[in-house]
């Protein structure tokens, strides 16, 4: 998969993996890029490991859930470390 082909599927995987979870995890588009990418990193590292298959083409279906399974771990994680951080005054 190419470069800009990964960037594009971290972004989408990430923009799917916050309208999963609930509650408001902020961040704009670059967050969301770079969160997607490092989850769909994490995707492909773990469907490596446990199915045996990563992310190789564009066009699989279990590239796109992989990576935004991953996303959303990574959107957990993020949500965690960011949840004492937030102005909660209106």
């Amino acid at each position: 998969m190419s470069f800009l082909a990964f960037l594009i599927l971290g972004l989408i995987a990430g923009a799917i993996a916050k309208l999963i979870l609930p509650g408001r995890q902020g961040g704009g588009w670059f967050i969301t890029l770079l969160l997607g990418v490092v989850g769909a990193l994490l995707g492909g590292w773990i469907g490596s490991l446990i199915f045996g298959v990563g992310l190789e083409e564009f066009w699989d279906l279990g590239t796109w859930l992989l990576a935004i399974g991953g996303a959303i771990i990574v959107l957990l994680i993020w949500g965690l470390i960011t949840r004492g951080s937030r102005n909660t005054a209106a």
